[in-house]
């Protein structure tokens, strides 16, 4: 759906008013369902590089990372080996720490795994919130979590499944840019653009 505004909507969610690319993301892509591997793949991937990190920084390298890890192609991924994991290391259009290139390399193994087993990656995250978006009601910034029972549950059947770089934190992340959850604030025009009503908080 189409936003109702691009052009600095009152109320927007405070944290996407620092730059034009960021009021882009919230705009666009903050929040609407994806379902399909290869970008929640990405998202995922992100929000792990987030890590310690600021969300601008890796919303300005995104397209590094794209280019990097094959479009996020798990299958393509997958194939990485060491020499590939030192070649992104000397690569400054990503972040360059190891342990995150490595978990991104290693989670695509275990999605590639999966596919070739018959699951896909979007079937089993979304299971977690029984197919279907969840509009929550937050009136102010400050009472959105960084973690629930749900990305708890998440990380830890993920974990169980060889993922690494999938604490609570980054799944509920990546539930909120994938819109599993519908995080804006009640005062965004986004909330409503995508379906946000009374609201269910998880």
């Amino acid at each position: 759906m189409v936003p109702a505004s691009l052009d600095d909507p009152e109320g927007r969610c405070a944290w996407a008013t620092s730059s034009p690319e960021m009021r882009a993301y919230h705009d666009l892509e903050w929040g609407v369902p994806v379902r399909d591997d290869r970008t929640l793949f990405e998202r995922l991937t992100l929000e792990g590089a987030q890590a310690g990190l600021s969300w601008s920084l890796i919303l300005a390298k995104r397209e590094g990372y794209r280019r990097v890890f094959a479009g996020f192609a798990p299958d393509l991924v997958a194939r990485f080996d060491e020499d590939d994991v030192e070649r992104l290391m000397a690569d400054a259009s990503i972040v360059r720490n190891r342990l995150k290139i490595e978990s991104t390399v290693s989670n695509a193994r275990v999605i590639d795994a999966m596919h070739r087993a018959g699951e896909t990656f979007a079937e089993l995250v979304w299971s977690f919130v029984s197919d279907v978006t969840v509009d929550n009601a937050w009136a102010e910034l400050g009472e959105l979590p960084s973690s629930t029972a749900t990305s708890t549950a998440m990380s830890t059947e993920l974990r169980r499944r060889g993922f690494r770089f999938v604490g609570p934190v980054t799944c509920y992340s990546t539930m909120q840019a994938a819109g599993l959850v519908n995080d804006h604030v009640t005062s965004c025009p986004r909330w409503g653009d995508l379906g946000g009503a009374v609201g269910s908080k998880t």
